[in-house]
């Protein structure tokens, strides 16, 4: 199996890196793109868990290493298929 956890900034926090992004964006005469904001993606190989297992220890993993719960929110979904 392998998990998929896809980590952003809550609403209403400040996101610097996206403001840099944007302005390149607009510099570069990318126009019409109203906001951006950054995140991360991180892929997780997982050895013989069942699905529910599996979706409790990549939740345990954000809570307590991957995701700061202060300043981010964080999504997951475990597929089957382990290879990343």
């Amino acid at each position: 199996m392998k998990a998929k956890i896809e980590i952003n900034l809550k609403e209403g926090i400040l996101d610097p890196q996206g403001k840099a992004i944007h302005h390149a964006l607009e510099s570069l005469g990318f126009n019409g793109i109203h906001e951006v904001r950054t995140g991360k993606l991180i892929e997780i190989a997982l050895d013989g868990h069942d699905r529910q297992e599996a979706g409790n220890l990549v939740k345990e993993a954000c809570e307590k290493l991957l995701a700061n719960s202060v300043i981010e929110k964080y999504t997951f979904s475990i597929v089957e298929n382990s290879t990343l």
